[in-house]
């Protein structure tokens, strides 16, 4: 089958990201493509062989394989493949091979790359890497949906001032806006009911329209920091109301303001760190979310995010231990406090509970551990109100199982080593992200790294934790798609903690065993694997990139729930995303499962 100029072009402009290019680039790219007809069955490409070009399918469907010959993806009409080779030394890193009669346009490696080179829309759809950010957020260039206060306090014209003035009492806010269903008619603040009404002896029946501002200056959600600051510097106006298609959503204060600028997690953390209390604590933390979505906001990478929200964690256990210590007296003998899952490895979200343990001298006396009880349900009882909720498996301190002497806790290791049951190994996988928080941290040291060395030596065990490590896998569904949650209230999402995140990061915890690296934040393990020759450099570098997209996806996904009011969550409506940001996030998906099959074949990483 041949397709001629005018067919090539059309089909062309429904296929991103030709479809962003000028008419001219299109006409110049025309001659260079070609078409190629292939039946069922038949090989594109092979691994390692030299690649003709770029492979963009026009019709049929074409299977793509890893260095094992295990199917990562099914490839449809308007799927391109082959730019990971052609990108680097144009050796192709994978298979290709028909599964039904096929149309191909190719388009030769020099032209691919030229079209790189001179398309800005091109280049950002076949660069798979993650763009660098800025390091910290900045008030004048935030959007000014992080700035404002949702579900501003609101009333009916007819309200009275005395009705106003109570609503806004109560909210303990400055202003409240008067709408006709969600569309805004009018503003008042404090001002205006002490000029306005007490001042001009106004009685306290008076409708609240009387006295209100009416047709206020108001921004678009649209509008960025500078915009609320130039208005209010400008108008010396104080309130601003955030509007959207013409219905209010929000406000912004000069109090909001002060309060972006003040909210760092080091706020934050100071302010937990001199609480007298679970209660005043649990006030702190409640703003984690607001910080969450100004960190994402102000271009912060993931690692950052999280390793600032993670701190916040480790404050308020630190907190609790000296707040358990002031009431039970100091310990009998050192113990220490230690965190795994999340906080351990220092990437809590906005979705976390608590998974932590104690580890306590071995000079405890069975009369000493009721006192060690104590200050475990004092702590995990103090988190919980936090909103670091109880573990569902009961991987806490309050678990005489997990509240045990140096001496148990090395024959726990050892036991689980020398015989990987299934429990034995989703234990192993939880502790080997354990992570000191507070107490003495000489009691881990050396547990810690006899334990990687006993494991890094028994094959037997390394295998049944390269199996354990497989049992998440990426959500890829056919035909360059998602395998979404089939049913239930999370219905055609995907989950971006359990079939996201997870797969690498048990990938991580694989590496770092390989390679006997104390480090526990997964990217940490990643970039430590490569250097110790665990990953190849560029294999390593494809892991990271598609890190780094899995990671920001589902952040990203957060802000925007708690932008929206909604309570935070791991689960993603691939509907949500751009046709460019599925077809990254796939790509991310691909590089995950071409490393899981190359770590479950003992091959190590792709090259």
């Amino acid at each position: 089958m041949s397709l001629d100029p005018a067919a090539i072009t059309r089909f062309l402009s429904s296929v991103h990201p030709y479809d962003a290019l000028g008419e001219d680039a299109i006409a110049a790219l025309l001659p260079a493509f070609r078409t190629q007809t292939m039946a069922a069955g038949q090989t594109v490409y092979a691994l390692g062989q030299t690649l003709e070009g770029l492979y963009l399918i026009h019709s049929g469907e074409v299977a793509v394989s890893d260095q094992n010959g295990v199917q990562i993806s099914i490839l449809g009409p308007r799927n391109s493949f082959g730019e990971r080779g052609l990108s680097r030394d144009g050796i192709a890193v994978t298979s290709a091979r028909t599964t039904r009669d096929t149309v191909l346009l190719v388009l030769p490696k020099s032209d691919f790359l030229r079209l790189v080179e001179t398309e800005a829309a091109a280049a950002k759809f076949f660069d798979r890497s993650r763009a660098a950010k800025p390091k910290r957020p900045d008030l004048a260039t935030s959007p000014v949906e992080t700035l404002m206060a949702r579900n501003p306090l609101t009333c009916p014209p007819e309200a009275t001032v005395q009705q106003a003035a109570q609503a806004m009492q109560d909210r303990h806010v400055s202003s409240i806006c008067i709408t006709e269903g969600q569309a805004l008619k009018g503003i008042a603040t404090i001002r205006d009911l002490s000029g306005k009404v007490v001042g001009g002896a106004l009685p306290y029946d008076t409708p609240i329209s009387r006295v209100m501002t009416a047709d206020p200056l108001s921004l678009e959600a649209s509008s960025i920091g500078s915009d609320v600051l130039h208005m209010m510097m400008e108008r010396r106006i104080g309130h601003i109301p955030v509007t959207s298609g013409g219905k209010l959503v929000g406000i912004v204060t000069q109090t909001d303001l002060t309060r972006f600028q003040a909210m760092t997690s080091a706020e934050l953390v100071s302010e937990i760190a001199h609480a007298d209390d679970a209660h005043q604590m649990a006030k702190v933390t409640a703003r984690i979310p607001q910080l969450l979505v100004q960190l994402v906001g102000g271009g912060n990478r993931h690692e950052v995010v999280t390793r600032l929200i993670t701190d916040i964690a480790d404050t308020a256990t630190r907190r609790l231990l000296a707040l358990a210590e002031a009431k039970f007296g100091p310990p009998p003998v050192p113990y220490l406090w230690l965190a795994c899952g999340s906080q351990g490895r220092q990437e809590q979200t906005g979705v976390s509970d608590q998974d932590n343990c104690l580890m306590i001298d071995d000079a405890v006396t069975e009369a000493d551990m009721p006192y060690f009880a104590d200050l475990a349900k004092f702590v995990c009882d103090g988190l919980n109100a936090c909103g670091y909720v109880y573990c569902p498996g009961d991987m806490m301190a309050t678990n005489p199982r997990w509240c045990q002497p140096v001496g148990v806790w090395r024959t726990y290791f050892k036991g689980w080593v020398a015989k990987p049951s299934p429990e034995a190994q989703m234990l192993a996988s939880v502790m080997f992200d354990l992570r000191p928080i507070g107490g003495t941290t000489a009691l881990f040291q050396d547990l810690q790294e006899e334990t990687l060395k006993l494991a890094a030596r028994n094959s037997i065990f390394v295998a049944h934790m390269i199996s354990n490590s497989l049992k998440h896998t990426p959500p890829l569904g056919l035909l360059r798609g998602f395998a979404t949650i089939k049913s239930g209230d999370h219905k055609n999402t995907l989950d971006m903690k359990a079939n996201g995140v997870v797969p690498v990061v048990d990938l991580g915890r694989v590496y770092a065993l390989q390679a006997q690296l104390t480090a526990v934040n997964t990217r940490a393990r990643l970039v430590a694997a490569q250097a110790a020759g665990v990953l190849s450099k560029s294999g390593g570098q494809d892991l990271l990139d598609a890190y780094d997209l899995i990671a920001e996806t589902r952040l990203d996904h957060q802000a925007a729930q708690i932008k929206a009011g909604n309570a935070p969550n791991n689960y993603l409506a691939p509907s949500s995303l751009s046709d460019f940001e599925r077809s990254h996030l796939r790509d991310a998906f691909v590089v995950v499962k071409s490393l899981q099959s190359a770590v479950g074949h003992g091959k190590g990483m792709l090259g």
